[in-house]
């Protein structure tokens, strides 16, 4: 991998990592366009998967960034100074739980089975036709505004935690299954926005510390630290851009342009695959 390649990984992780269109599956697909999953088996490709994982810690900044103060009192709460910051870390916590369950029983047959384009793929053709199903369907009568994140419940919490679990599935998208479980709950759009966010913190930065202590030293022996490097800055750099950018949208306006994304970009790979310029595997 160059550091060109590495950048430009880097851009897509933080680009996709935030918004509810699946950053695993961008990833496969720009290592497939850039020829550099073909190393199945080897060191090589153990490397290359752990760097795409590696990567997630230059977004995971960037939202640190962005929602220091609700972090800082989470913290405080954990200290037992901030009585709303530790409920908000405890169901942050509880969320969190099912994915390791599910991550620690299925991570090897999930790397197996569904760490190729089809299912990628597949995974996102349907979930951009259900979020046009949910557009297209729902009441004309605007509901009732939602619950804030002061008036979550552990049962809300739990239930998001839940749907996190379908986002194992490459191409699915956590932040989607999570925004969405949140909005189905009760939460605020805003409310359900920013608790996917902080629980992303969590659950990214599990994963991304995991694959760094098992494979740290093999990343740096393959590629170099130039390289690590120059993928985190540009994941950090376009991942403060994009959930900047997905804040101000949503404020405005619905998930719909994602739906038409994920179903436009799916008819493209399948195309692609179908004539041989990309191999589903």
């Amino acid at each position: 991998m160059t550091i060109f390649q590495s950048i430009i990984l880097g851009i897509v992780e933080g680009l996709t990592e935030y918004l509810p269109v699946s950053s695993t599956g961008h990833l496969i697909l720009a290592e497939r366009a850039m020829g550099l999953g073909a190393a199945v088996g080897s060191q090589e490709k153990t490397a290359l998967d752990a760097y795409t994982i590696s990567i997630q810690a230059g977004a995971i900044l960037a939202v640190l960034g962005l929602y220091f103060s609700r972090v800082k009192t989470m913290v405080m709460g954990v200290l037992g100074k901030n009585p709303e910051g530790l409920q908000l870390a405890l169901r942050i916590l509880i969320a969190f739980v099912p994915a390791v369950v599910v991550g620690l029983m299925f991570k090897k047959k999930i790397d197996l089975h569904l760490m190729h384009l089809w299912p990628v793929t597949y995974a996102w053709l349907i979930g951009g036709l259900a979020i046009l199903a949910v557009e297209w369907f729902r009441p004309s009568n605007p509901r009732k505004p939602g619950r804030e994140l002061s008036e979550m419940t552990l049962q809300m919490a739990l239930i998001i935690g839940l749907m996190q679990c379908v986002a194992m599935w490459p191409g699915t998208s956590r932040s989607l299954v999570t925004i969405v479980g949140g909005v189905l709950v009760g939460l605020r759009l805003s409310a359900a926005v920013e608790f996917s966010f902080l629980l992303g913190l969590l659950t990214l930065s599990a994963a991304t510390a995991k694959d760094t202590l098992d494979h740290g030293s093999l990343m740096v022996h393959t590629y170099g630290a130039g390289v690590l490097f120059f993928g985190f800055i540009a994941a950090w750099l376009s991942a403060i851009l994009a959930v900047r950018w997905m804040v101000g949208f949503l404020q405005k306006r619905s998930f719909v342009v994602f739906g038409y994304y994920r179903v436009a970009l799916a008819c493209i790979v399948i195309a692609l695959i179908f004539s041989k310029v990309l191999t589903g595997e």
